[in-house]
């Protein structure tokens, strides 16, 4: 297919790009989340995305911006297409065990708890009113905004969100392997314990069963007045369904091509759904010469940290797909 699914007839003269960043306590269980070096470490992945997208390096901590197999991290494409528009990002902290090292905006979430044994995200109708200041703080700012995310874990709690809003997804994941057996015994008990205590509205179910990304993102969205393009997966999907849950207008959702790819996934049946209206990148990656690059083909990664949507935006603002690849393969062979 051609870089971009669609030409979307999307204009701007003040762009910005902002990512939501937040923990789920679901991504220390062992086998659930391919983000970071280890469970526990994934919890530190979100504040070094967002150092490495700001600056372009990690120097905070001894971390490198690649899987173990040599895969780029999103976080290095976010960077590279950022960098390329001269845009400078805008991160949000929804919710972290860590604070990045670089500045943000932060609006005093804690780490979204393990929706199978209690309340997942207690704040969650603040949350989502602190979105939803964030969303008219911006709107006169910009005319374009394009929001990714980064929860590790978020997939899972994606899941839950979406299964108890009536939606049969299932969801992807950045690990080869997607360990959807896992994933299903997961929102098999986050769904009896909701069948126990109904949790009462879309925002109950958020608070029961979701992470502090979705409660900020969906505020956000929920009085942005310019155009906004949900950058992220399955993730931004549930974000979708709760704003549709709510009676609210439902964003365009921006993606790769690796996620709407994903065998053990139903995106594209979702995103229709949910009236998501998607919107494909395909950057080509197997033929950038690049072997960790390559590994998107291969169904590892796929997306995060606003990969997807940081190149479309670039392509929307006037750079050729070669400029953005080209962009990607020297900023990923900068870290090896």
């Amino acid at each position: 297919m051609p870089f971009l699914s669609e030409r979307p007839g999307i204009r701007s003269e003040r762009p910005l790009f902002a990512v939501v960043l937040a923990n789920t306590l679901l991504s220390t269980v062992p086998g659930l989340s391919g983000a970071g070096p280890s469970p526990e470490g994934s919890l530190l992945v979100p504040a070094l995305d967002a150092e490495l997208v700001l600056t372009g390096a990690i120097t905070s901590r001894d971390a490198t911006p690649n899987t173990p197999t040599g895969c780029p991290t999103p976080a290095v494409i976010t960077r590279a297409a950022t960098a390329l528009a001269g845009l400078v990002p805008l991160f949000v902290n929804a919710g972290l065990a860590e604070p990045p090292a670089v500045p943000c905006m932060d609006v005093h979430g804690a780490p979204g708890g393990d929706p199978r044994f209690g309340t997942a995200v207690p704040d969650a109708e603040r949350l989502f009113g602190a979105g939803r200041e964030i969303g008219r703080l911006l709107s006169p700012l910009s005319d374009l905004l394009v929001l990714g995310e980064c929860v590790p874990g978020g997939t899972s709690t994606a899941l839950c969100v979406l299964r108890a809003l009536g939606y049969p997804a299932h969801t992807s994941s950045a690990s080869v392997e997607n360990p959807t057996a896992q994933k299903e015994r997961v929102v098999r008990d986050v769904l009896a314990r909701l069948e126990r205590s109904p949790p009462g509205g879309p925002l109950g179910v958020l608070r029961e069963a979701g992470d502090p990304m979705l409660a900020v993102t969906a505020g956000i969205a929920a009085s942005y007045a310019g155009t906004l393009l949900l950058a992220g997966g399955t993730q931004q999907l549930a974000v979708a369904a709760l704003l549709r849950a709510l009676g609210l207008p439902v964003p365009r959702v921006v993606t790769t091509v690796y996620v709407r790819d994903d065998p053990s996934a139903n995106f594209s049946g979702i995103a229709e759904a949910v009236g998501a209206g998607p919107l494909y990148v395909d950057p080509g990656f197997g033929d950038l010469g690049h072997e960790g690059l390559a590994r998107y083909c291969a169904g590892e990664v796929k997306e995060g940290t606003g990969a997807g949507g940081a190149m479309v935006l670039a392509a929307l603002l006037g750079y050729s797909p070669d400029a953005v690849r080209r962009a990607v393969l020297e900023t990923a062979r900068r870290f090896g």
